[in-house]
């Protein structure tokens, strides 16, 4: 018995592998007509992916990345980089983090943007970075393909940050935006926000976008804090260190301190620093209708229905014990149901012993 149960064990336990590891796979062996070719390369840490970047990556919370080659028939190639973070929150800002203003804005998965050869787009929690030998007209429709073929995050995890929510759309230069988690990826892109300034300990989130205005360029800087209370308390921070009102100019709304540098005395850095205003949504769930548990017609309906069951349960019992009491008087005459008028009942007579008496 032992031993079956073993083996039942072993067969499913071996069963379930192909799953586990068909759910870890990230990219698909074939769409559009391209087949993957040759050894799929793992990462399951930053710096086997990217040395050069590994800190950010982990800021984004990458979590493994699968590179491939791809054939088609006609001999064109194709190579896919694909990574993999905990959230759509980082897939979000990787893309940021590696796009490039001069590249142009795709319609493929969630965001995408492409340079010559190079097309780098994201869907969920996965991040892509496609390289083709040679780019065609139907490129952006084969990797519009594989986007919905790629995994996507469960639950909450698939929710976009709402930062991007709040900047402007008028000046705005294309592909600037950076959304940043980290102390690293604040100082590759430049900020003029130090990481001591900001706090990362109180988990902020920074978005920054360039805009063209008639003063110049200017750099909008969104810091979004957990509470209002620690963005009131990060405010006097910014306001107090010697950089405020010369690189950076700052105000807050919410919980969120937004900052503008460059030209910060400029009509146009002014204008955008007062052009972000935060907006509580308040959620009052309230009956738009009577519910079939609090309507009266229901509950009569529902007395009524109870009172026709009674009645029927009623004539059930009573035609069978009527029927039972005359099968009874047929077959078995002068029984319970059925005694005798002379039966002889026992009487005490007691007006008669006390008449006798006197």
């Amino acid at each position: 018995m032992k031993q079956f149960l073993k083996s039942i064990l072993l067969i499913v336990v071996v069963g379930t592998l192909p799953c586990a590891a068909a759910a870890q796979n990230i990219l698909p062996k074939s769409f559009a007509g391209w087949m993957q070719t040759g050894e799929v390369k793992t990462a399951g840490q930053p710096g086997q992916a990217d040395a050069a970047n590994a800190a950010v990556l982990n800021e984004y919370g990458f979590t493994g990345s699968e590179t491939a080659t791809y054939k088609r028939p006609d001999g064109r190639t194709l190579t896919i980089a694909a990574s993999r973070f905990k959230d759509a929150t980082g897939a979000y800002g990787a893309f940021t983090f590696f796009r490039d203003p001069a590249m142009k804005v795709e319609r493929i998965g969630t965001k995408a943007a492409s340079a010559n050869e190079r097309i780098l787009f994201f869907r969920s929690n996965v991040l892509v970075d496609a390289k083709f030998d040679r780019i065609t007209g139907m490129s952006g429709a084969e990797l519009r393909e594989l986007a919905g073929m790629l995994p996507e995050a469960a639950a909450t995890a698939a929710n976009l940050p709402n930062l991007p929510e709040y900047l402007p759309k008028q000046g705005v230069v294309e592909n600037s935006a950076k959304y940043i988690l980290g102390p690293q990826a604040l100082a590759a892109t430049k900020t003029p926000l130090s990481a001591d300034l900001v706090s990362f300990a109180t988990e902020p989130e920074i978005l920054t976008q360039n805009y063209t205005t008639a003063d110049g360029p200017v750099t909008l800087m969104l810091v979004q804090y957990p509470t209002p209370q620690i963005a009131i308390e990060r405010l006097r921070a910014f306001q107090a260190s010697p950089d405020s009102g010369k690189t950076f100019s700052a105000r807050r709304t919410g919980p969120i301190i937004v900052a503008t540098s460059g030209n910060v005395e400029s009509s146009g850095a002014k204008a955008l620093l007062n052009s972000v205003n935060y907006e509580a949504e308040v959620t009052w769930n309230e009956a738009t209708a009577i519910s079939k548990r609090d309507n009266i017609g229901n509950l009569l309906l529902a007395v009524f229905g109870l009172i026709g069951i009674l009645l029927v349960f009623g004539l059930i019992f009573g035609v069978f014990f009527g029927g039972i009491r005359l099968l009874l008087t047929r077959y078995f005459p002068g029984t319970v149901f059925d005694l005798p008028e002379n039966v002889e009942i026992l009487q005490l007579h007691l007006r008669d012993g006390s008449a006798a008496d006197k």
